[in-house]
């Protein structure tokens, strides 16, 4: 194993299932990985304790810890489990265990530093500001949505049209984020909610802005679909131009994309659901964000096994059955390297 010094450092940035699956491959080499998330969640058992509570949102950060985690399965299991009913209904025993932490030590990151003890993580997961956010988003019709669960909600984005994305109040950035994203060889942008656990990290002027200083090579791995009712007319540019709307200057250096698609079944599921697969579409469209153009990387990445959902899971039907498989993304970025 190479000195802690000499690893190379990778950040990832983003949240919830699109960063557990992409560490959970990374972490099986030796590299020193940080994973930066989102702070403007606000929806099922994260957003009550919130909102009750008042700690940062736990959920993306539990997930990260689970997929950096090296304790026996069982614990985290343990981490991961969701009580069904009672007063405790749609709880995440992990999410309980983070805000406890939180309240106890008084801080959020030294909650987070004595759960990676205990669940033995491979690495350092960190909110990406020190104080919870909300997500706005102003369509073009004057309506104004806030809040992530109620976004997530909505179906209507990419019909009306959205005008503006903010973060309200505008979060502090987090110091230690800004310091991992200046020292890494590698960025990480997704996969995930595109608009709810990617964006929102882009919208902290100091974090978009030590992106852009950064000598790292920066990937961007593209999502296995659109989701319905936010990006359903998405191209491949498209994703890319909003992103770079919001870096700036500073250009994506590859781009992941899957080319595996799933069983003719699966994808009639998927349609009837509203859901349609990302079609691969780059034409290299010139814009005021594009100085050059990513190389985009296609590979097979499906996961062959698909997620079912978790029983008490309030929020379920917002989240995808088709996932990345974080062993072939490992390979991947080693691979870039």
């Amino acid at each position: 194993m190479q000195s802690k010094s000499n690893r190379k450092k990778i950040v990832t940035i983003g949240g919830g299932t699109g960063s557990f699956m992409v560490l959970s491959g990374l972490k099986k080499y030796d590299f020193d990985l940080t994973a930066i998330v989102s702070m403007s969640d606000d929806g099922g058992s994260t957003g009550i304790l919130r909102d009750e509570m008042g700690v940062l949102p736990p959920g993306d950060m539990r997930q990260c810890l689970v997929a950096l985690s090296e304790s026996p399965k069982i614990m985290r299991e343990i981490f991961n489990y969701r009580f069904e009913n009672g007063s405790l209904g749609g709880h995440n025993l992990g999410n309980l265990l983070l805000s406890a932490m939180e309240k106890i030590t008084g801080s959020s990151q030294q909650s987070l530093k004595e759960i990676g003890d205990i669940l033995k993580i491979r690495g350092r997961v960190m909110p990406v500001s020190l104080e919870p956010s909300n997500l706005k988003i102003d369509l073009k019709n004057g309506l104004t949505l806030l809040g992530e669960d109620k976004i997530n909600h909505n179906y209507a984005l990419d019909t009306i049209g959205i005008k503006e994305i903010s973060l309200d109040p505008t979060p502090t950035a987090n110091p230690e984020a800004i310091e991992a994203i200046l020292n890494a060889d590698i960025i990480i942008l997704g996969p995930g909610n595109f608009f709810c656990s990617l964006i929102p990290n882009l919208l902290i002027p100091k974090i978009s802005g030590a992106i852009g200083k950064s000598h790292a090579k920066l990937i961007y791995i593209a999502n296995l679909v659109n989701k319905r009712g936010h990006t359903n007319t998405f191209s491949l540019d498209t994703y890319i131009q909003w992103i770079q709307k919001y870096l700036k200057h500073r250009q994506i250096d590859f781009v992941i994309y899957n080319t595996q698609k799933p069983s003719p079944a699966l994808l009639k599921k998927y349609h009837r659901e509203g859901a349609e697969w990302l079609e691969l579409k780059y034409t290299k469209t010139k814009n005021s964000h594009l100085s050059h153009y990513p190389t985009i990387i296609q590979a097979d990445l499906l996961k062959k096994t698909f997620y079912k959902p978790t029983p008490g899971d309030h929020i379920s039907s917002t989240r995808s059955f088709i996932r990345h498989d974080g062993d072939k993304l490992a390979k991947l970025i080693k691979q870039i390297l």
